[in-house]
């Protein structure tokens, strides 16, 4: 008990600094506010409990667009919250028919020129063009070590029930190894190793039971995580979105509302294919 209450507070200190920290030039905060700021995130940490989510509409996944006839507009129906099982039976779907078909292998660091590891990162869409910053859009959000990080649903490429997992030599701390599913080979990231390498010790890491692996986009990299909250309904004026390229490009921004990390898949993806953490 004594090492969950330890890891807890070693996330909540962690989140604090996360939902606190300035994310765009703005006139410094006193000292003194500040720490009151910390103090109150810290209190509701502590007391938080599952509350009900929200109704939403089925998520759909979009990984294609195709045409759209014109057809007469009418009121949306609202259908109740799926059920994590079902959750997990869509997104799986998708996945399969992204991905069916694909023999691509696992990503081995040693197959990766060494120019090429130290290369600039390739280009990725910016936040600001990011389609989902411009209206209503739904996410997964799933829980890491009492983190809660969220991916919207049109850049999720599935989920899985994690399985037997292949490690490797030579690879970084946080790349747990490759899983081979329905002959798809998925590169396994541990995900609260990748998150905060600063502050993962044995105590974080005997708290953490990772069930699912949460798949990203249409590569073949996945998340591992421990519970599947709930798609939500997100508006964009809810985040507080990553403005400074170049600061924190794996997160698109904050969901203060939800006390969680949203997250810049395509970035995320750049930075895993070139072996790099958090820290890059």
């Amino acid at each position: 008990m004594s090492h969950l209450i330890a890891s807890q507070k070693v996330i909540q200190h962690y989140l604090a600094a996360l939902l606190t920290e300035d994310e765009s030039p703005e006139p410094a905060v006193k000292p003194a506010l500040a720490a009151e700021r910390k103090a109150e995130l810290n209190k509701l940490l502590a007391q938080a409990v599952p509350v009900a989510a929200p109704a939403v509409v089925s998520p759909v996944i979009a990984l294609k667009e195709t045409p759209k006839p014109v057809v007469p507009k009418v009121a949306p129906k609202v259908a109740p919250a799926p059920t994590l099982s079902k959750l997990v039976e869509i997104a799986a779907r998708a996945s399969l028919e992204e991905l069916q078909g694909s023999s691509a292998p696992a990503i081995l660091q040693r197959d990766i020129p060494i120019a090429q590891r130290l290369a600039e990162p390739s280009p990725v869409a910016t936040v600001a063009e990011k389609s989902y910053r411009h209206g209503r859009f739904q996410a997964l959000f799933f829980s890491v070590a009492g983190l809660k990080v969220a991916v919207p649903l049109t850049e999720l490429g599935g989920i899985h029930e994690l399985g037997d997992i292949n490690t490797l030599f030579g690879k970084p701390r946080w790349f747990k190894g490759v899983m081979l599913h329905k002959a798809q080979k998925y590169n396994v990231v541990d995900t609260a190793r990748w998150v905060m390498p600063e502050k993962y010790d044995a105590i974080v890491e005997q708290g953490l039971h990772y069930q699912y692996l949460v798949l990203l986009g249409a590569s073949n990299w996945g998340l591992c995580c421990e519970t599947l909250i709930d798609t939500i309904t997100l508006e964009p004026e809810q985040i507080k979105w990553r403005e400074q390229e170049g600061k924190r490009p794996w997160m698109a921004g904050l969901i203060k509302e939800h006390m969680c990390v949203l997250v810049d898949v395509d970035a995320l993806i750049d930075l895993l294919s070139r072996g790099l953490d958090i820290n890059a």
